[in-house]
């Protein structure tokens, strides 16, 4: 028993997630929901709590861990049926966000954390922003070359963190106003980012381990770097 409750998530958490999918209605999950409250919600939100206190500040100050089941930093489980296609009613997945304390007010990088049986991840950084803030963050990635380059291309960062990089994760060309500094850029490519992130992959035997929210931190603490830059680019603190 002391080993369950020493660790956050056990296998339980994966074999609820590929049951889910495999009978993802409405009924099952009632069915199932105490399974969901003490294999899913309940272990995740202790995990916020425990990594938001002994782990975070030593990240950013500015990160802010709520275990709330609503608004903080885990995703609720039931799919918006507004944008869903296929009527599916529930997510097969546990995602948790860390975010900035600005992001209620603005853009702001965050942290994030995806457990699903065939794929789980790391994720720093920040996706999705509007033009203007990524505008502003690619004006800044081309002239402090050799800042972005120590945050995002340095071995400690390569050796557990893949930028972000996918064509449709790009603009198509570098924008004009950018092209005489694209020149001389260490990475020029990188001025064609729309998202500026970076993931991790992360197995079932580290998640299941009591280890795993020192080692989640030590991986995280290597974004660091690319945290400050982001937080810097559009006036925030970290």
């Amino acid at each position: 028993m002391f080993e369950v409750m020493s660790r956050h998530f056990t296998p339980r958490l994966f074999k609820f997630l590929r049951e889910l999918a495999e009978n993802n209605e409405r009924f099952w999950f009632e069915e199932n929901k105490q399974r969901y409250l003490t294999d899913l919600r309940e272990p995740a939100r202790r995990f916020i709590t425990d990594f938001g206190t002994d782990h975070l500040p030593s990240i950013s100050s500015h990160l802010i861990a709520d275990a709330r089941t609503q608004g903080g930093s885990l995703n609720r489980i039931y799919r918006d049926m507004r944008y869903n296609r296929d009527g599916k009613p529930y997510k097969t997945y546990v995602s948790i966000q860390f975010r900035h304390e600005s992001a209620l007010g603005g853009p702001g990088p965050a942290l994030h954390l995806h457990l699903e049986p065939d794929a789980c991840w790391a994720g720093a950084g920040l996706w999705h922003p509007e033009a203007a803030v990524a505008r502003q963050i690619r004006h800044g990635i081309a002239e402090n070359g050799d800042e972005w380059h120590a945050a995002v291309h340095s071995p400690e960062f390569n050796e557990s963190w893949e930028l972000a990089t996918h064509d449709d994760l790009h603009l198509k060309r570098i924008p004009a106003e950018l092209k005489e500094l694209a020149q001389t850029h260490l990475h020029p490519n990188d001025l064609r980012l729309r998202n500026f992130g970076a993931s991790a992959k992360l197995t079932h035997a580290e998640i299941t381990s009591k280890d795993f929210p020192a080692l989640l931190a030590e991986r995280y603490h290597s974004t660091r770097p690319l945290l400050a830059f982001l937080t810097k680019q559009i006036g925030l603190g970290f």
